[in-house]
């Protein structure tokens, strides 16, 4: 069994950290945000660490040790440096272009899709196939990712889709008479 969660988190000198009862609050240079810490875990804050230990020795307990652990993880690291995700438009035709707080895309159908973005995530686009997502909040972020992405997920016979820039399509060989 894994035992990340006994690794402790350096923290960043531009992130103040709040603990009250189960509530985990961080508040850094980009905005800020709170995280509820599950009953059974124990944080302790050590000058500029910050620890977790279980409370039992139940092995769902320390399973949801090391998760609240990669849970603040992400939570310090996108209030202070933000998570960023890269989509690629493949296919002739095929087409992005940013409205305001909507994302309007053009993927071969009778009709545009208008995506509205969730609050807290920024979009970005360079290019008419290129999308760049933002947000301080990782889950959120992929979620936003994997929805847009799941409008014309990629095809494996000629890789036309929306795909994460560092995602490997798998090319398949057309059929042969």
């Amino acid at each position: 069994m894994s035992k990340t969660y006994l690794k402790p988190i350096n923290m960043p000198e531009d992130v103040a950290i709040t603990y009250k009862g189960n509530l985990l609050s961080v508040k850094g240079k980009l905005g800020e945000g709170s995280l509820e810490i599950h009953p059974d875990v124990e944080m302790f804050k050590k000058e500029k660490k910050i620890a977790f230990t279980p409370s039992n020795e139940l092995p769902e307990t320390h399973a949801i040790t090391g998760t609240m652990r990669a849970l603040t993880l992400n939570l310090i690291q996108g209030v202070s440096e933000g998570f960023e995700k890269r989509l690629e438009i493949n296919g002739v035709g095929y087409r992005a272009k940013l409205n305001g707080n909507k994302i309007e895309l053009n993927l071969g159908f009778s009709h545009l899709i208008n995506y509205e973005l969730p609050e807290g995530v920024t979009a970005d686009v360079p290019n008419q196939n290129e999308i760049i997502l933002r947000s301080i909040d990782k889950q959120m972020l992929g979620q936003a990712a994997a929805e847009i992405r799941g409008f014309r997920p990629p095809e494996p016979y000629k890789g036309k889709g929306i795909k994460y820039s560092d995602e490997k399509i798998r090319r398949k060989e057309s059929k042969k008479a």
